[in-house]
């Protein structure tokens, strides 16, 4: 079947050797800091929105409300325009991933992290230099334009530079320079809060990260699979032989590249339309659409964002809520950090499930203290051993995320498609879920003022479905490289009515 997925026969997955190289990790390492830009937008936007000085300049609307509707608690934040200063990155970064797609197979990943680098930094400097809201909404938009460029490029990146072995690590410091940029982000907003200017230091800081990322970007060799696309065979086989060392075989893996890439041209029609209509993708297709709205629908995105305002809500002070959100953040890098050493030891499925229900059990805790101490008026006040175990909640959730759906909603979608529909299925991952971000930012107070506690047993609802979606319908895919990832639809006890005929699975030519 002409330019089927890339499952070889049933023979076993191919290990190519190779060591885990000084090159390969300092690539990896550059690469991974993309994730500081997007994280430290997630961190910076909750505790700017709750800084008074900010308010009064921007939102004078919102420190009015607070002054005058100080009797339900769910309320304080309502505000469709402060979320709108949130929410704006996203639609921007949804239609960037989208033209990312295109640009990444044509120019490389390295030159669109290059360019995600440098709209993000001139993104931070425009929102640090606001005087009015179109100054901010206009900077958050190259901000967004310069997160869905770095967020479509890094993790393919990562996942066609890093040996299988250790692939699950080395995408997983994708999510873990995410949240040291959530962390940082809280760090700086707790130092600049007394501040009358302090929000514009907190903005402005953004061009940090971009610099980090642009720079590093400079030095990286793109990958082989993207040399070879674009017809550099040469290069590609002198990068695989700097990245996997002296004792690997970078020819036999160099013509399986070559294989794949040779079957992505032949294909007649486009990459999207093929994943939407041809039935040996459908594992791809559900899988791109399912990874990302339920890594989204975890609720942790919008505890990230909102962290302060949630703190604030439940009775903490402003700079108490804030070290809150910083506590939380402390608490994700400390859980992302153990997933990278048990991911690629114990496996994907294993993660998922122990994060599933550690996150359930959280979300339901929270629902449960909010709604039998503020109640469902949001009137009364909360006594402060109950705000601290609203705290402590939190972090039992972030660190089940931390460790399952954190990581590993960047490694899953980088490692299970093939290379003809990698770019497209990438950019369905991250367009999707910027979507769904700029959908909950967007609505999350409000949703908070209408559903009170309940909001918190609706995200639990939703990770228990998404828990038992995992163990039914993904296959393991640990140490499985990318060039024989095909071996786990056509084993499948679902996908592989899919992928396979009862006699042979699809084949690469």
């Amino acid at each position: 079947m002409a330019g089927g997925a890339i499952v070889p026969n049933d023979g076993p997955a191919t290990d190519y050797g190779g060591s885990l190289t000084l090159s390969v990790f300092m690539s990896c390492l550059v690469a991974a800091s993309g994730g500081l830009i997007f994280g430290y937008d997630i961190g910076i936007s909750g505790g700017v929105s709750e800084m008074e000085p900010f308010l009064r300049r921007f939102f004078p609307h919102v420190l009015r409300r607070m002054a005058a509707a100080k009797g339900n608690e769910y309320c304080l934040y309502d505000s469709q325009t402060l979320t709108a200063f949130t929410s704006s990155l996203y639609v921007a970064g949804l239609v960037a991933s989208l033209v990312a797609s295109r640009v990444t197979g044509a120019m490389g990943r390295q030159a669109v992290m290059l360019m995600g680098g440098a709209l993000f930094f001139a993104g931070g400097a425009m929102t640090g230099s606001a005087v009015n809201i179109a100054m901010l909404i206009v900077g958050r938009m190259l901000l967004g334009f310069g997160v869905g460029f770095t967020n479509q490029a890094a993790p393919l990146f990562l996942a066609e530079m890093a040996p299988s072995r250790w692939r699950g690590a080395l995408t997983a410091g994708y999510q873990f320079f995410l949240a040291l940029g959530v962390l940082t982000a809280n760090l700086v907003n707790y130092a600049t809060a007394r501040a009358s200017w302090g929000w514009r230091v907190s903005l402005g800081l953004a061009g940090a990260p971009a610099v980090v990322i642009f720079v590093g970007a400079l030095f990286l060799t793109d990958t082989p699979t993207s040399l070879v696309m674009r017809g550099r065979a040469d290069r590609a086989r002198a990068a695989l032989l700097r990245v996997r060392g002296p004792d690997a075989d970078v020819d036999a893996e160099l013509r399986d590249i070559a294989k794949a890439v040779e079957a992505a041209r032949r294909s007649e029609d486009g990459a999207f339309r093929r994943m939407a209509t041809r039935r040996e993708y459908r594992p791809h297709l559900v899988l791109a659409v399912a990874v990302p709205m339920f890594f989204q629908l975890t609720g942790v995105i919008v505890l990230a964002f909102f962290a302060p305002l949630v703190f604030r809500t439940v009775g903490f002070g402003s700079n108490a809520a804030l070290m809150g959100a910083v506590i939380n953040g402390a608490v994700n890098l400390g859980s992302l950090l153990l997933s990278t050493l048990v991911i690629d030891r114990y496996g994907r499925k294993v993660l998922f499930m122990v994060g599933g229900i550690q996150m359930v059990i959280a979300q339901v805790g929270i629902a449960w203290i909010m709604g039998a101490k503020i109640g469902e008026s949001g009137e009364a006040a909360m006594a402060h051993p109950y705000a601290v175990a609203v705290l402590v909640f939190t972090c039992l959730h972030t660190a089940g995320f931390g460790w399952s759906w954190g990581p590993l909603g960047w490694v899953i979608p980088s490692e299970i498609f093939p290379v003809d529909i990698r770019s497209a299925g990438q950019a369905m991952n991250v367009s999707i879920g910027l979507c769904l971000t700029f959908v909950q930012t967007q609505s999350f107070l409000a949703m908070l003022c209408r559903f009170k506690y309940a909001t918190f047993a609706y995200y639990a609802a939703w990770v228990a479905v998404m828990t038992v979606f995992i163990a039914l319908f993904l296959p393991e895919t640990k140490g499985i490289p990318l060039e024989s990832m095909g071996t786990i639809w056509v084993k499948h006890w679902y996908w592989k009515r899919f992928v396979h005929d009862g006699k042979s699975a699809v084949a690469l030519t």
